[in-house]
């Protein structure tokens, strides 16, 4: 059964990138945390670049300022360690992740979606591969046997572009300003650290009034 006929099923939304080095450890943690609280996962990709451009930032807030970027490592390392994740530091960061946010944006809804970003943070964040590789994109797609030329092709066509470039905006519009961020109604949670407590607050766990 699809997860959309789950009626009054408790939802969040999760919005991370590719490139983002704590989306990572959300996305390799996420769906069996959802699955044991009983709370249904809307995959939300999109893109940093225009949100940090909103910002004044034209790069990453971890190369603009060194010594951020130097703690993010080190902590990204004691994370990976305690998640048994395997980490090897990109030779790019970040990397272009165009391709990878298309064809999930155009998937996020179907049943491969979790294991298809999983797959693509583990080749740039484990692996130190080129996520932006229509050949790396292909062989992640044929692993999971699914049609990667048909899948690829329509996320390139103006219709797959506009998705993930509405989704951005959207982004914006719900006032993110970095990746994983998490929403449950209108509540905005974000950073990996703050996945448990965004699945709580779906469950309605919350001890704080609403918000207004």
């Amino acid at each position: 059964m699809n997860d959309d006929t789950v009626v009054g099923r408790p939802t969040i939304e999760f919005w991370y990138e590719f490139a983002s080095s704590y989306s990572y450890l959300a996305v390799m943690r996420i769906e069996a945390l959802a699955a044991a609280a009983d709370v249904r996962v809307e995959w939300r990709p999109f893109l940093l670049g225009p949100v940090f451009m909103s910002l004044g930032w034209n790069d990453s807030p971890f190369n603009i300022y060194p010594p951020k970027g130097r703690y993010m490592w080190r902590d990204l390392e004691r994370l990976c360690a305690r998640y048994r994740l395997r980490l090897t530091r990109p030779s790019v960061f970040p990397r272009n992740a165009l391709l990878a946010a298309r064809v999930a944006c155009h998937g996020q809804r179907e049943p491969w979606i979790g294991a298809f970003s999983r797959m693509v943070m583990e080749a740039n964040f484990a692996d130190d591969r080129d996520i932006g590789s229509e050949q790396l994109i292909t062989e992640l797609l044929s692993s999971l046997s699914l049609p990667a030329a048909a899948l690829i092709a329509a996320a390139r066509q103006p219709a797959g572009k506009e998705a993930l470039r509405r989704q951005t905006e959207r982004a914006c519009e719900l006032g993110l300003f970095g990746a994983p961020s998490f929403v449950v109604g209108e509540e905005l949670f974000w950073g990996n650290d703050r996945l448990e407590e965004a699945l709580d607050w779906a469950r309605g766990r919350s001890t704080l009034p609403p918000l207004g």
